[in-house]
């Protein structure tokens, strides 16, 4: 198979008896550029099939235009609103972002730090998994003062730019409005607590609690991944016979539908016998039935103010690894008939 050619900007200068320094600011919409000549260069790579060569640009230009993205889990509602106003911020500022998710894994999270750095990216947004403790393979972006921002799951001694949602409140709040609701037997269903939202969430829910002069009930605190399987195992043990709590706060929106299914298949009325609240506010909150009290976190807003600071550090000069900005996003709890009589 005859193997094609690979046209450069070097042909379609010649093609037109331009420079090629003029037909580069043409393909850059350069405004000292005629719109006749502009035109010329459009037709001329339409003709030559031209594909920009990014890499070698960046080469040149020891810039990529690319910001790279570490995510735990693409398909979360969170984190796939957030890079998608990561991305659309981006693009404003002709930024491509290039995204990757660690999939929970510290192992793939430190290999895709080192694929990040080897593509070159001017920058790096990470969202870390739930049991990154040694965040040491990220010091690589620091010595090469390439800008570094966390969101939403930061690291607690590790310094860095971070961007987190105000979990403390968002803990507190939610025991608080169970606690005022009558509650007083409260289950507590949180993520791992080596990760410091989970972490930031049960200090608030212990505060709540103390105002109420009560302290968290080990028996009915459990602890581990928030997912569908993990939350059934756990109703499992919560609605079993000869015990009951009174109200069930769950750690994501995908745990608090599983309780209220489970609750439903035992009998069990929502909210008159048991009230239950997620976090995260996503849209299956507001179609289940009963509609479930939730956290919103404003994760487009989120993803928004983490690309604005990464913009505002690429603009800056000075040593990313300094005078590093801490950003706290508000939360709000809404409440739905799941939790309220």
């Amino acid at each position: 198979m005859k193997k094609q050619v690979q046209h450069t900007i070097k042909d379609i200068a010649a093609t037109l008896g331009l420079s090629i320094s003029t037909v580069s600011r043409a393909l850059n919409d350069h405004p000292h550029i005629s719109q006749s000549t502009k035109q010329r260069v459009r037709e001329a790579v339409e003709k030559l099939d031209y594909r920009h060569n990014a890499l070698a640009a960046s080469l040149r230009n020891s810039r990529s235009n690319m910001i790279g993205l570490i995510a735990p889990r693409i398909t979360m509602y969170f984190q796939s609103t957030v890079i998608t106003a990561i991305q659309h911020k981006l693009h404003e500022y002709g930024y491509n972002l290039m995204v990757c998710q660690s999939n929970d894994s510290p192992a793939i999270e430190k290999e895709l730090v080192g694929v990040m750095y080897a593509s070159r990216v001017d920058g790096l947004i990470v969202s870390s998994t739930l049991y990154t403790e040694d965040f040491s393979h990220f010091d690589i972006f620091n010595r090469a003062n390439i800008p570094l921002v966390f969101y939403d799951r930061v690291p607690h001694n590790y310094p860095a730019h971070k961007i987190q949602g105000d979990d403390y409140q968002g803990g507190y709040q939610t025991t608080r409005h169970l606690l005022e609701q009558g509650a007083r037997k409260i289950a507590y269903i949180t993520g791992p607590l080596s990760c410091k939202l989970y972490r930031d969430r049960y200090e608030g829910y212990q505060e709540a609690l103390r105002e109420f002069d009560m302290t968290p009930d080990e028996s009915l605190m459990f602890c581990h991944e928030l997912n569908k399987k993990n939350a059934q195992l756990t109703c499992k043990a919560l609605f079993a016979e000869g015990g009951l709590p009174d109200a069930v706060f769950a750690g994501n929106d995908t745990t608090a539908v599983a309780v209220v299914q489970c609750a439903k298949a035992k009998g069990i009325s929502v909210p008159q016998q048991l009230k239950v609240t997620g976090y995260s506010n996503d849209s299956r909150t507001e179609i289940i039935e009963p509609p479930i009290t939730s956290v919103e976190q404003f994760p487009y807003e989120v993803g928004v103010q983490a690309a604005t600071l990464m913009l505002e550090l690429l603009e800056q000069k000075t040593n990313h690894s300094q005078n590093h900005i801490s950003l706290i996003t508000p939360i709000e709890l809404v409440i739905r008939r799941s939790s309220r009589l």
